[in-house]
C-alpha cells in the first residue's frame, strides 16, 4: 500500500514537494499502446484502465530517500 501524500510523476522542476530522508515513494510508470488518458475502475476503486481501451503495462520501483540520496529497494 502507498503512504499518504502522493508525489505526482509530472510537473515543473523545483515546484513540487521536497523529499526528505525517511520518505519512501513508489515510482509507477505506465506504458500504453494508445493514449495517455486513464481512469480508476469504479468497481474496485484500485485498477487503472486506459480510456481508449488500449493495452498497457504498469511497472513499479520503491525508493527510499536517505541522507546520502536515494536507495532503490526493489532493484533486482
Amino acid at each position: 500500500m502507498n503512504e499518504d501524500r502522493d508525489v505526482p510523476n509530472y510537473g515543473r522542476k523545483g515546484s513540487g514537494r521536497l523529499l526528505e530522508p525517511g520518505d519512501t515513494i513508489a515510482i509507477e510508470p505506465m506504458a500504453t499502446l494508445g493514449g495517455e488518458r486513464v481512469y480508476t475502475d469504479p468497481y474496485d476503486e484500485w485498477t487503472i484502465l486506459t480510456k481508449d481501451g488500449s493495452l498497457a503495462a504498469h511497472f513499479e520501483h520503491t525508493v527510499l530517500i536517505t541522507e546520502d540520496g536515494a536507495e532503490i529497494l526493489t532493484q533486482l
